[in-house]
């Protein structure tokens, strides 16, 4: 696997996980009065758009892109479900993207860092993209802690 494969890879699969979990949270909170439901819908169509450019990417590249497999997507919709149950309050729900937000960016530093000398531009500013769009939800977000 080569340096854009990877970063692109890593890209495509914090995005399409995150765009899943927040599908499924949504989902979750149909029907409740939360607000923090109004914040939602925005994180999905980012995480959407962050995948779309790295499909965009990886395809230019004749690469192709891997799905989230499906005991990932099945562990997170246990995971959401299980935590709405104990605790389905607008401050756990932040916390809980928070949460996830922060490990996304950890990995993002970790890839942007270890490949910015060597892999493409395009590639490192998608990842600089994606981990600036979790600085900012991670602000975001805190109003409802």
């Amino acid at each position: 696997m080569n340096e854009n494969e990877e970063v692109l890879e890593y890209i495509y699969q914090t995005s399409n996980m995150g765009m899943q979990s927040t599908k499924d949270l949504i989902n979750s909170l149909k029907g409740k009065d939360n607000k923090i439901k109004k914040i939602l819908p925005e994180i999905k169509k980012n995480y959407e758009k962050y995948a779309l450019e790295t499909e965009k990417l990886l395809n230019k590249q004749e690469l192709k892109a891997k799905p989230i497999g499906m005991m990932a997507k099945a562990m997170s919709k246990m995971n959401i479900s299980k935590e709405m149950l104990n605790d389905n309050s607008d401050a756990n729900i932040a916390n809980m993207l928070i949460q996830g937000l922060t490990m996304g960016n950890l990995e993002l530093s970790k890839h942007i860092d270890n490949y910015k000398e060597v892999a493409d531009k395009k590639v490192i500013d998608l990842a600089k993209k994606l981990k600036k769009f979790g600085e900012e939800y991670i602000e975001k977000l805190k109003v409802y802690l």
